[in-house]
């Protein structure tokens, strides 16, 4: 009986370890959000095409454009508007100089000689 015992609350353990750490929610009060198109508007300053903002897990979520037409999804916090997350899905030719914090890979040598 006390390996169960202790087979359930090791494992109930680490799923509530879980969930706490991969908590992603927008936890701001509603009182305190901003408007949407607060936010909207602060986005095509930046040249973004938005196509929609939603609320998801209580930030909002916003997907579209940028300037070089790569596609985004992003969440901000409603009340403060920070971006929380990112993903740019970017084109075959696609333009990451809008993003200067990407890891770059480095570069391979062509040939199959060892490089010294």
């Amino acid at each position: 009986m006390k390996p169960i015992l202790l087979t359930a609350t090791t494992l109930a353990l680490a799923l509530t370890a879980g969930t706490a750490y991969a908590d992603d929610d927008c936890h701001d009060p509603v009182a305190d959000w901003q408007p949407r198109e607060a936010l909207r508007q602060m986005l095509e300053q930046q040249d973004w095409q938005v196509r929609r903002i939603k609320v998801d897990d209580g930030c909002y979520e916003v997907k579209g454009m940028d300037r070089s037409g790569n596609r985004i999804e992003a969440k901000y916090a409603p009340a403060s508007l920070r971006i929380r997350s990112l993903e740019v899905e970017f084109a075959d030719d696609g333009d990451t100089s809008d993003y200067p914090a990407l890891p770059t890979m480095p570069s391979m040598p062509l040939s199959s000689e060892t490089v010294e």
